[in-house]
Formats: C-alpha cells, sequence, structure tokens
C-alpha cells in the first residue's frame, strides 16, 4: 500500500512528521490524527497545503486520503471546529502549577541528587573538592589584606596576558557574592558598572569604569595610565 510522509501541524503550535497510508478513508485518517493533535476526529477541519499554498480540505470522510493530490511532505493542517474547547490546553505551560521548593526545604529532603552527592562525598561534597574550595578561600583572604582603596593596580581576567589597569576604589564583601571583592576604577570605559551592583552603591565613577574582580586576580603598584585600547572577554565568575 502506497505510504506518503506529510507534515502535521495544527494552530496550538503542534507539528509532527508523520507516515501515512493513502488506502486510510478521511475518517480513518482522522481517528489517526486524534491522539497527536489532541483534536477529537468529530471536530477535525483538514487542509491540505503545498509550502504556504492551501490545495483545499480533505472534507469528504468516506474518501481514500490517496484520492487527493498528496505528495510527499506535503503540509497537512487540522483546525478544531469547537468554538467551547479549551485551546492549548495540553501545549501551554503557564497553565500548570509549579512546584517549586524554597532552599531550606531543599536542603531538608533526602531524596534529592544534592543529599545523594552529600552522602557519597561525591562532586562539590567529596574531600578534595572542600579542601580546593577551603584553599581558594584562603587565598582570596589573604590577598585582600594586601590591597588598598587607593592604591594603583594591575588586573589580569583571562591566561592570555592582557590586562586592565585603575585605581582600587573599594575592598570588602558585597551583597551580590559572599567573599571580598575589590572595586575597581579602570582608566578606559571597560568595566561593567559605576560602582553600583544591583541597586546597592559601593563607590562612585563614571558609567563603564567600575569593576568588582576577585582580590586574586589584582595586582597592585606603579601602574601608570595605559593608553593602549584594550578590549579583552569578561569572565563572568571573576568580574561583576
Amino acid at each position: 500500500m502506497s505510504i506518503v510522509t506529510v507534515i502535521v501541524t495544527t494552530s496550538e503550535n503542534i507539528t509532527a512528521e508523520r507516515r501515512l497510508e493513502k488506502g486510510w478513508s478521511i475518517e480513518e485518517l482522522k481517528t489517526k490524527l486524534e491522539p497527536i493533535t489532541g483534536i477529537p476526529f468529530s471536530t477535525q477541519q483538514l487542509s491540505l497545503y503545498q509550502g504556504d499554498t492551501c490545495l483545499g480540505p480533505l472534507d469528504d470522510d468516506a474518501r481514500l486520503l490517496g484520492s487527493y493530490p498528496i505528495e510527499n511532505f506535503m503540509r497537512l493542517h487540522i483546525t478544531d471546529t469547537n468554538p467551547h474547547r479549551v485551546k492549548n490546553l495540553y501545549t501551554d505551560v503557564s497553565q500548570v502549577e509549579k512546584f517549586e521548593l524554597t532552599e531550606e526545604e531543599y536542603s531538608n529532603r533526602s531524596d534529592t541528587v544534592r543529599a545523594f552527592k552529600e552522602r557519597n562525598k561525591l562532586g562539590r561534597f567529596s574531600d578534595q573538592a572542600k579542601e580546593d574550595i577551603a584553599r581558594f578561600e584562603q587565598q582570596v583572604q589573604e590577598a585582600a589584606q594586601q590591597i588598598k582603596v587607593g592604591d594603583r593596580c594591575q588586573v589580569q581576567l583571562a591566561d592570555d596576558g592582557l590586562t586592565r589597569r585603575g585605581t582600587v576604589r573599594f575592598v570588602g564583601d558585597t551583597e551580590f557574592q559572599p567573599g571580598p571583592w575589590v572595586g575597581i576604577q579602570y582608566d578606559e570605559p571597560l568595566g561593567k558598572n559605576n560602582g553600583t551592583v544591583q541597586g546597592v552603591t559601593y563607590f562612585s565613577c563614571p558609567p563603564k569604569y567600575g569593576a568588582f574582580v576577585r582580590p586574586t586576580k589584582v595586582t597592585v603598584g606603579d601602574f601608570p595610565e595605559q593608553d593602549d585600547d584594550l578590549l579583552l572577554s569578561d569572565d563572568d565568575l571573576e568580574e561583576m
């Protein structure tokens, strides 16, 4: 029996590629399309398209599919003629109530991925990961103690050797991320802010001249202003 491959679409943004037998009656075809489209066969209206051109309706339930000019990769569009049916019932996720947990509720559960990793000391819960985190936090604290407001500095955010120069305007803890950060006013507009992050002002400078970096990325010293316009890809985990 002859098989034809078509693209099935609906007004509810359902798209599916299906192989249909030309020997099916239109009524039989509608029953097979119901579980695909969610539209009852009794209220389906079928239209055949070649590209954007409608070749007409498939409106005789007794006729065979092959009696219509259907070819491979044409589009079969199904419209629901029932004006009272709720549209997008199965595709509109905004109608689905979300299941949400607070951070505390999630932490207290024993059936989560986090709990499994904690029990088995995997990933960031492994002994090695904890040692690495403790070592990094110690390095950050020690680096922050060597930096003070007013210092000239050089910042290196990447491993390609490119740097930025500026003046330290802030050293300390912030609300946007834990641990100490260094607020820099760059010599050129290569920053991300004006000293304000998420509505909190830590220092003031012209827009795009300010940035916050981890202390381990900052070297203080006698760094005169640069004339070069250095453009560098930002690392969001190291600069704010």
